[in-house]
């Protein structure tokens, strides 16, 4: 069974913890008086391509950049139409450091 589970007993932070049964598969805190940036879309620049990673990092303005791996990209991004198969080197090949790219932020900075 899926459960929210929120401890709101310190004004400063809330903690919001996600499960199924007995594991944990998601978990955030929220400061009120720090920015949120998560769910935000931001026009950031690739500032490294790392293979072994199969991912990119983004600069997006942040004190530290953005981690994008190569699975979130869209195939039409790459130039490849949605119904066709796209494979990591492809996605390699069109990403480039400099590149302009949107990127919408899926979690906080820890």
């Amino acid at each position: 069974m899926k459960r929210m589970l929120i401890n709101a007993t310190q004004p400063e932070e809330l903690r919001v913890a996600l499960v199924d049964g007995q594991k944990l598969y998601d978990f955030d805190i929220e400061v009120p008086s720090r920015e949120q940036k998560k769910a935000n879309i931001y026009k950031g620049v690739i500032s490294r391509v790392e293979p072994s990673l199969e991912a990119a990092f983004v600069n997006f303005g942040s004190d530290r950049h953005g981690f994008l791996p190569f699975k979130e990209i869209l195939p039409s991004y790459v130039g490849v139409a949605d119904d066709q198969e796209v494979s990591r080197r492809d996605i390699k090949d069109k990403l480039r450091e400099g590149q302009e790219i949107l990127i919408q932020v899926e979690k906080e900075e820890r």
